[in-house]
C-alpha cells in the first residue's frame, strides 16, 4: 500500500516486511493493565497465533485478573505480576502494550523507556498535553518507539482515502471532514466493571465520550492533513444519560478550524448502533465512507455515486503484531495514524476541546 507505507516511513525493502513473522523469531510482547476491554480482543487473537508470545502480564487488581484467568485458560498465572515495572524486569519484553486507563499511560511509558522497550497503547495517548509531552521526552530519553493503536488503523479504507486525495488528487483540496464515531454507551453495551469505572472517572479517562471517541477523528484528520495543527477548537460537551454519566459527557460535538478546512467530530455515547465513519468534502469531489472497507465517491459534476470495497492492506500495515514486529525489528519506522507526532497533535485537539465546552468559547492554539 503505497500511501500508507510513504506515511509510516518504511525503511528496509517492502518485500522483507511482507515476510511472514513465523519464519523469524516470535515477538515478545508484555501487557500492561487489564482494565481497558480492548485487552480482550488482543488475547483472543494473539493467544492463537505462533508469531507472538505473551512473556508477562501486570495487572494489581487481582479480581479482573482472575477474571481474565477464566476466560482465558491458555493464560500462564506464572507470567502475571502486581506491578509494571516488575513485569517488565523479568518479562523482558520487545514491546508492552498498555492496556490501562488512559491517565497511567504516562507512568507505564516512562518505565518502558527507562528500560528501552518499546510501548503502544489504546487509543487515546494521554489524558493532557502535559502527559503527552512527559511521554514525548521519555521516548526521547530512553531511544523507544511510542505507538497509538486504534482499531481504525487497520481499516482498508484508509487506502483509497489518501490515494485519492493526496496521489491522484481526485476529491482537490479538502475543505470539510466529519467524523461519526461511537455507539449506544459503555454501560449499554456491557463492557467489563473495570472498563467502566475508569470510562466515567473524568481524570483516568481525561472526559467521557469526548475523550473515548473524539480521538479518532482527531487522529484521522491530523493523519490526511499531514500532521497540520488546527488553528482553533470550539466543542460542546453534555450528558444526556446524567443517571449513568454523571462525572462526564456522554456527547460532544467538535469544531477544528483549519486555515482552509474545517473537521467536525460527533463523538457520542448516544449512538443506535456502534458507529465508525466518516465524509470527506473536497473542492472536486468527495467520500463517504460505510464502514472498514465500503465507501462512496462522487466527483463535482456527477450525476450519481461510485460505490467501491477497498482490498485488504498490505503487511506488516494490515496488523498491530506484524506491525509492531516490524517496528521493533527495526524494519519499519513508526508515523501516520498509529505515530506519536500525530498524537500529541490528537492531545492538542482533545485538550482545547474539553477547555472549550468548560468555558463556552473558542480555544485558539499557540503556534
Amino acid at each position: 500500500m503505497a500511501a500508507m507505507i510513504r506515511f509510516r516511513q518504511a525503511l528496509p525493502l517492502l518485500a522483507i516486511l511482507a515476510a511472514p513473522l513465523e519464519a523469524q523469531d516470535k515477538l515478545r510482547v508484555g501487557i500492561a493493565g487489564l482494565a481497558h476491554g480492548h485487552a480482550t480482543g488482543f488475547f483472543r487473537t494473539a493467544l492463537t497465533r505462533p508469531d507472538v508470545e505473551i512473556v508477562g502480564i501486570s495487572e494489581a487488581d487481582s479480581t479482573v485478573v482472575e477474571t481474565y484467568l477464566k476466560r482465558f485458560p491458555a493464560l500462564d498465572r506464572a507470567r502475571i505480576h502486581p506491578s509494571h515495572a516488575a513485569m517488565l524486569d523479568k518479562a523482558k519484553p520487545e514491546v508492552v502494550m498498555i492496556f490501562s486507563n488512559t491517565f497511567d499511560h504516562r507512568e507505564i511509558v516512562e518505565l518502558a523507556a527507562a528500560r528501552r522497550i518499546h510501548a503502544m497503547m489504546e487509543k487515546p495517548l494521554a489524558v493532557s498535553v502535559e502527559h503527552a509531552r512527559a511521554m514525548a521526552e521519555a521516548s526521547r530519553r530512553g531511544g523507544i518507539h511510542v505507538m497509538v493503536n486504534y482499531e481504525t488503523t487497520w481499516y482498508p479504507v484508509n487506502e483509497p482515502i489518501w490515494r485519492l486525495a493526496h496521489d491522484e488528487k481526485k476529491l482537490g483540496a479538502i475543505r470539510r471532514i466529519v467524523t461519526h464515531y461511537g455507539h449506544q454507551g459503555p454501560k449499554e453495551i456491557g463492557v467489563g466493571p473495570e472498563f467502566l469505572a475508569w470510562l466515567t472517572d473524568p481524570v483516568k479517562n481525561g472526559a467521557g465520550a469526548l475523550f473515548d471517541f473524539g480521538c479518532y477523528g482527531a487522529n484521522f484528520a491530523t493523519w490526511l492533513f499531514d500532521n497540520q495543527r488546527p488553528l482553533s477548537v470550539t466543542a460542546q460537551t453534555h450528558s444526556n444519560k446524567p443517571q449513568i454519566y454523571g462525572r462526564v459527557d456522554d456527547e460532544a460535538t467538535v469544531i477544528v478550524q483549519y486555515p482552509k478546512a474545517q473537521l467536525v467530530i460527533q463523538p457520542s455515547w448516544n449512538w443506535p448502533v456502534s458507529r465508525k465513519d466518516m465524509e470527506v468534502y473536497g473542492e472536486s469531489g468527495y467520500l463517504i465512507t460505510a464502514n472498514r472497507a465500503d465507501y462512496r465517491v462522487r466527483a463535482a459534476g456527477a450525476r450519481q455515486e461510485t460505490q467501491a470495497t477497498a482490498p485488504p492492506l498490505a503487511a506488516p500495515e494490515d496488523d498491530v503484531i506484524r506491525y509492531l514486529a516490524a517496528v521493533v525489528r527495526a524494519k519499519l519506522k513508526p508515523a501516520g495514524l498509529s505515530g506519536l507526532e500525530n498524537n500529541l497533535i490528537v492531545t492538542e485537539i482533545l485538550a482545547a476541546a474539553r477547555e472549550s465546552a468548560r468555558v463556552g468559547r473558542t480555544i485558539h492554539l499557540k503556534p
